[in-house]
């Protein structure tokens, strides 16, 4: 049996959220460590867009755009915290 897309993305999800919490104690640094679970943030919500919301299949502007959505979100919020650790 070969499984389709959404068994894969849901597969990657888990992992995705099972190295979410294994990162906070394993990364010294703040910083880092927040870049690394918004990177992975970033992962997860473009997965979800694309497979979950059908977006795969979506014309490339709206691809680009939604994506281009994630990833400012994960900016201001790495910028935020890189603001917060840095005061």
């Amino acid at each position: 049996m070969i499984p389709d897309r959404l068994d894969i993305t849901w597969i990657t999800l888990i992992g995705l959220a099972l190295a979410t919490i294994l990162v906070p104690p394993l990364v010294l640094r703040p910083l880092f460590a927040n870049a690394l679970l918004l990177t992975f943030a970033a992962l997860k919500g473009r997965r979800i867009v694309l497979d979950f919301l059908d977006l795969r299949s979506a014309p490339a502007l709206w691809r680009g755009l939604i994506s281009a959505w994630v990833v400012i979100v994960v900016l201001f919020a790495w910028l935020a915290s890189a603001i917060v650790a840095l005061i």
